[in-house]
């Protein structure tokens, strides 16, 4: 009986991907600028061993980052796939199966035996040391698996440590960095458009991956470490709430009469239950809610229960006040939080000069939520201030 032949076509690497790829040793850190490519290197790197009939590890932040190098997956070897999984994992009909874990899952890749692993966007995964010497190195050892961190870089952080390992010639481990010049698929003149439109340190992140303090962060390393506090045990005065779009939280965050969080929920509900829980917090407290674009009618609903709540609509202009105004509280001590998902969102958080001007936000796959809704109590803070004597009356 005649076999079939099926062909499976994986990216051309370019130069720079081929350079890596000949000079990898088993530990693997590659430092790129922004659009260098090295998602389609991930999906390679996953591909390969997974159609010689090994099981994989991809591994990335957040389960938003999962989407695209699963679907590129999925594309590039659906001839031979035999199942799957959405954004769980892809088994082929060699044997081999690639398994995809988000490190917002304590357990992401207990107990599993992989030919390689892969952490993708190494740079924004918190406790990245901890994580890799205290489960993701066991999953490679019965294999004796190779592993791979991918990342622009995010100031000097467990990406830069592992980087350091593969520059100081540490046995079996290799490190490069790579500029976005490198990429001969980006045309020059764009990269040179944002050096002109970029400060030049943020520049040497995002497109030369240099290795800098976190300088696109507004609200500085130092300055968040100094505010991190205990969750305080006083009544919280005025509240923040972000409601949840599409896959995101909603956040409700209370600040005491001295700026510290008192009060800090973070859930996914529907909107009946969102209600509901929004309901529990003492009506004549001031509030400030999210009130862009589904939330507008969401606030008008509960203005009917509340009797200070303000709806807040984020614009460019809006949010980049707002969020000005929380960077100066933040810099001047004047607020505090816990050690959580606050303060996790809030060291990725940056800022980018655009053509129509400054844009706040978490970087793309990456949640906001807690960060917006400790801006918006920060708000409320300031223009309640005076009127917050009386709440304890």
């Amino acid at each position: 009986m005649l076999k079939k032949e099926i062909e499976i076509i994986l990216n051309e690497p370019h130069d720079a991907q081929q350079l890596v790829l000949n000079e990898a040793e088993r530990f693997n850190v590659v430092d790129c600028g922004r659009r260098w490519g090295k998602s389609a290197l991930a999906v390679n790197l996953l591909s390969e061993p997974a159609m010689d009939g090994h099981p994989v590890g991809y591994f990335t932040p957040t389960y938003k980052l999962l989407d695209g190098t699963y679907n590129e997956c999925l594309l590039a070897l659906d001839p031979i796939i035999k199942r799957k999984n959405e954004h769980q994992f892809i088994e082929l009909i060699t044997g081999g199966r690639i398994e995809f874990w988000s490190l917002e899952n304590q357990l992401a890749g207990r107990s599993r035996k992989y030919k390689r692993a892969i952490v993708d966007e190494a740079a924004f995964v918190k406790g990245l040391w901890k994580l890799w010497t205290e489960s993701i190195r066991a999953t490679l050892s019965d294999l004796k698996g190779d592993a791979w961190f991918l990342s622009t870089p995010r100031g000097k952080n467990d990406f830069h440590k592992l980087f350091l390992r593969g520059k100081n010639n540490t046995p079996n481990w290799k490190s490069w960095q790579m500029s976005t010049y490198t990429n001969p698929y980006i045309d020059k003149e764009e990269i040179d458009d944002a050096k002109a439109d970029l400060p030049e340190l943020a520049f040497m992140q995002e497109y030369m991956a240099e290795f800098n303090e976190n300088i696109a962060n507004p609200f500085g390393s130092e300055h968040i470490q100094k505010c991190t506090k205990p969750l305080s045990g006083k009544d919280a005065m005025y509240y923040g709430i972000d409601l949840a779009k599409s896959v995101d939280w909603t956040v409700i965050v209370g600040l005491d009469i001295d700026g510290n969080v008192a009060h800090l929920q973070r859930f996914q509900k529907d909107w009946q239950q969102t209600r509901e829980t929004i309901r529990n917090i003492p009506k004549h407290k001031p509030i400030f809610i999210d009130s862009t674009g589904v939330g507008d009618a969401i606030v008008e609903d509960l203005q009917r229960y509340f009797n200070n709540m303000t709806g807040f609509k984020y614009t460019s202009t809006s949010k980049q006040q707002l969020m000005e105004s929380l960077a100066s509280a933040i810099h001047k001590g004047e607020i505090g939080f816990p050690e959580c998902a606050i303060k996790d969102e809030l060291e990725i958080f940056e800022y980018l000069f655009t053509s129509t001007g400054v844009r706040y936000s978490a970087p793309a796959g990456f949640h906001d939520d807690c960060v917006n809704a400790l801006a918006l109590a920060n708000k409320c803070r300031i223009e309640n201030k005076g009127a917050g004597q009386y709440y304890y009356v």
